[in-house]
């Protein structure tokens, strides 16, 4: 894989094709495969089923199933064995069917892979991707939608990164596997089968960096995985009503880069997060501590956050009425002017 370096992909360009995210996951994870004979994927139904979302489509057949296991329903189990692959030399791709079943694992996750590699002074790292379709708006049961991604970023050892598009789930799904650090990998189940432009010949950005999805001057929009196209659409919505909103897509929530998200609020004056999370001790929150602490002096407006409710995830009958959409999103726009 091609070091990164660069930001953004040209139109037109050779390699460039219009693709869902969920092929593009499924093209970064085969030449992941393809590149490296230790990379390992594994989780309940990836084999034969080739997934619940059909992300791992065809990878059994063409790798084998050595290299892509069907595992009991046991997310401990998957996630220990992956430790114990990792301690190995191999790198393990785990995916967890739906986002409410990481729990189980999620003690392995937070007391053994997200330390042992700071608890061997370095000799052993954790070369671990977790996979996690993330978030809501698909109409699922209960446990099907949640949106946990706060709870990772908060854990010391642990990689955080959502992507929102097929460029990013391709080309950060490969430099997640080829991260010495464990990787929790959300995915937004719902923008699955939305589809965008991927070049493959081009060379990515860095893993643990934001990028400015769309420029703007009058206010800053900042938002990650599935809430970056409702982001983007309340920006072309506000444009009717002559406001040229910036979009900030986040992609990494631990470490975060917000280095782009301070030099759009310096210009903009005034910021609001979006997010699908509930906003009680959330991404969302931290991300607007750290804008109050560093561009004080230049906001016009308080921070404002439009994120799910405190609550449960509700039953799927009422979670048009949860997520955040775009007349909240565009609510807070009127909000923020206002002052």
């Amino acid at each position: 894989m091609a070091a990164p370096t660069t930001d953004r992909t040209e139109s037109g360009s050779p390699g460039a094709q219009t693709v869902s995210m969920a092929k593009a996951l499924n093209a970064g994870l085969r030449a992941a495969m393809e590149a490296d004979g230790k990379v390992i994927v594994m989780g309940e139904d990836v084999g034969k089923l080739g997934g619940v979302f059909r992300i791992t489509d065809g990878l059994q057949k063409d790798f084998g199933e050595q290299r892509v296991l069907d595992t009991p329903l046991a997310e401990s189990g998957i996630i220990g064995t992956a430790i114990g692959l990792a301690l190995r030399d191999f790198r393990p791709v785990c995916e967890i069917q739906f986002d409410g079943f990481v729990f189980p694992g999620f003690d392995q996750i937070v007391s053994q892979l997200a330390k042992l590699h700071y608890r061997s002074q370095g000799k052993l790292p954790m070369r671990v991707v977790v996979r996690i379709p993330f978030g809501g708006g698909i109409g699922a049961v209960e446990h099907h939608s949640e949106s946990p991604e706060s709870l990772f970023a908060h854990v010391a050892g642990l990689k955080v990164v959502s992507c929102s598009n097929a460029a990013d789930a391709y080309w950060m799904l490969q430099q997640a596997i080829a991260s010495d650090d464990p990787v929790i990998f959300f995915e937004p189940k719902r923008r699955y089968w939305e589809k965008s432009e991927l070049d493959t010949s081009a060379t990515p950005q860095p893993l643990h960096t934001s990028r400015i999805a769309r420029p703007g001057s009058t206010a800053t929009l900042a938002a990650y995985g599935p809430m970056v196209r409702t982001a983007l659409d309340a920006a072309a919505a506000a444009e009717q009503d002559g406001h040229d909103l910036e979009v900030i897509d986040l992609r990494t929530l631990s470490p975060l880069d917000l280095a782009p998200v301070f030099d759009s609020v310096r210009r903009t004056g005034r910021l609001i997060c979006v997010s699908e999370a509930p906003g009680e001790c959330s991404v969302t929150a931290e991300v607007t501590a750290r804008v109050q602490q560093e561009c004080f002096y230049s906001l016009e407006a308080p921070v404002l956050r439009v994120t799910g409710f405190d609550t449960p995830y509700p039953p799927s009958k009422c979670e048009e009425q949860y997520l955040p959409d775009l007349d909240r999103v565009l609510d807070a726009v009127d909000r923020v002017l206002a002052h």
